[in-house]
C-alpha cells in the first residue's frame, strides 16, 4: 500500500511539475545561439601577438572545415599560445563570425571563423561503449536492465529537471519529484519488482526526505546563498526569478540518491538472504543480524560521499591552500562549506538510510515465505 501510495504521489507531483510545452525563453543578453562546425587542423606556427593581446606569443592555427556551407575551405584563427595546445590532425569546432554591418571594426580585419572548442564527442562516444559493453559483460541480463535504467535517469533530468527548474518550478519540488521518479524507475528495472525493491524504494524514499528536511534548515542556519560558482553568478544574472538556495539543495538532494540506492538495495537484499538462508529469523533476528552488515555499507558510502564533494572542491581548496589560509578560515568560505553542509547532510541521510531499510525490509521478509523471496544474493 505504502508503495502504491509513493508511486501515485510521486506521478502527480511529475504532472504538476511538468514544464510547459512553450519554448524557454533565451536571456536577449546571450544573442542567437551560436552554431559550430567541424574543422580539421592542417597547420599550428608560432606567431607574434597583436597589440593588446595581453600575451607574447600566439599560435596560428589553419584548419579545414569539414562541415557548413564553407566545407572545404581552409581557415585560420590566432590563439593564445597559453590557452591551448594544437596539433595537425586534431578534430576542432569553430564558428562563423558575421559582423553586422553597422559595427565599426577601425580597419581590424576580423577572422571568419573562430575557435570554439576541441571535438570531444567521438572519444567520449568510444567510452559510453567500453563502459556498456563491460556492464553486459560482466552483468548480463542484469546489466541490461542497469543500463536501461541509467539511461531512464538520463532522461528524468534532461527532459523533466532541468526543463521543470527553468520553467519556474520549484528547485526543490522538483528535484525531489524527480529524484523519486528516478529511483521508481531503476530499482524495478535493475532488480524486479520483489520485496527487496519494496523495501529499498520505502527506504530510499524516507532518507530522501530525512536529507531534504536538513538540507532546508543547515542552507538556512549557514547562511549559504548558493552564489560560490561562476555557474551561479550567471544563473542569477539571467534568470533572476531562480532560487539558487532552491538549487543548492536539489543538488544535495539528487547527489544523494545515487550512493542512497546502493546502500538500501544492498541493506535489503541482505535481510533477504538472511530470511531465506534462515527461515525461523523473526524480525528481531533479521534486524540484529543485517545491521552488522549495514555498520560495514556506512562506513564505505560515506567515505564515497566524502571523497566525491572533496575531489569537486579540490580547486577551492588548493586555492586557499596557495594563500596560507588557516584551516577554520578555508571551511568558512561558502564555496567550501556548501561542500562541507552537503556532504554531512547527504552522510546522515545515508546512515539513516541503514536501520530505516533493514527495519522495513525484516517487516517485509517475516511477512513472505522464503522460497518467494528469490535467489541469495548480495545486490550491488
Amino acid at each position: 500500500m505504502l508503495v502504491l501510495l509513493l508511486v501515485a504521489g510521486t506521478a502527480i507531483g511529475v504532472i504538476l511539475l511538468w514544464p510547459e510545452t512553450r519554448e524557454i525563453p533565451r536571456p536577449p543578453e546571450l544573442g542567437a545561439a551560436a552554431n559550430t562546425e567541424k574543422a580539421e587542423v592542417v597547420g599550428v606556427r608560432a606567431v607574434p601577438c597583436g597589440v593588446g593581446a595581453g600575451s607574447d606569443e600566439c599560435l596560428e592555427v589553419s584548419a579545414m572545415l569539414r562541415s557548413g556551407p564553407d566545407e572545404g575551405d581552409e581557415v585560420t584563427f590566432t590563439f593564445a599560445a597559453a590557452e591551448g595546445e594544437f596539433d595537425v590532425g586534431d578534430d576542432i569546432r569553430v564558428h562563423k563570425n558575421v559582423v553586422p554591418p553597422d559595427v565599426l571594426t577601425q580597419g581590424i580585419e576580423v577572422e571568419p571563423y573562430s575557435f570554439s572548442d576541441f571535438e570531444r564527442r567521438t572519444p567520449m562516444l568510444g567510452l559510453v561503449v567500453i563502459f556498456a559493453a563491460l556492464v553486459l559483460l560482466t552483468g548480463r541480463w542484469k546489466g541490461l536492465r542497469a543500463v536501461l535504467g541509467l539511461c531512464g535517469s538520463l532522461a528524468v533530468v534532461v527532459f523533466f529537471i532541468v526543463p521543470a527548474i527553468l520553467d519556474g518550478r520549484s528547485p526543490i519540488a522538483v528535484a525531489f519529484v524527480g529524484a523519486l521518479s528516478i529511483m521508481l524507475i531503476t530499482l524495478p528495472l535493475a532488480h524486479g519488482a520483489g520485496p527487496k525493491t519494496v523495501a529499498a524504494s520505502l527506504g530510499t524514499a524516507a532518507s530522501l526526505s530525512l536529507t531534504l528536511l536538513l538540507g532546508y534548515f543547515f542552507i538556512d542556519l549557514a547562511h549559504l546563498s548558493g552564489l560560490s560558482s561562476e555557474e551561479a553568478v550567471y544563473l542569477r544574472a539571467t534568470q533572476g526569478d531562480l532560487s539558487l538556495r532552491g538549487l543548492l539543495l536539489a543538488g544535495m538532494v539528487i547527489a544523494a540518491l545515487g550512493v542512497l540506492d546502493d546502500l538500501t538495495v544492498s541493506q535489503s537484499s541482505t535481510v533477504m538472504a538472511l530470511r531465506r538462508a534462515n527461515p525461523n529469523l523473526g524480525f528481531r533476528g533479521l534486524f540484529r543480524s543485517a545491521i552488522t552488515v549495514g555498520h560495514d555499507h556506512i562506513a564505505a558510502t560515506v567515505n564515497t560521499l566524502v571523497l566525491a564533494y572533496a575531489g569537486a572542491s579540490l580547486p577551492v581548496l588548493l586555492i586557499f591552500s596557495l594563500a596560507d589560509t588557516p584551516f577554520a578560515d578555508a571551511i568558512n568560505f561558502e564555496a567550501v562549506a556548501e561542500a562541507v553542509v552537503a556532504t554531512l547532510v547527504g552522510s546522515i541521510g545515508l546512515i539513516a538510510a541503514v536501520p530505516i531499510t533493514t527495519a522495513l525490509a525484516a517487516l517485509l521478509a517475516g511477512n513472505v515465505e522464503p522460497g518467494a523471496l528469490g535467489e541469495v544474493e548480495h545486490a550491488h
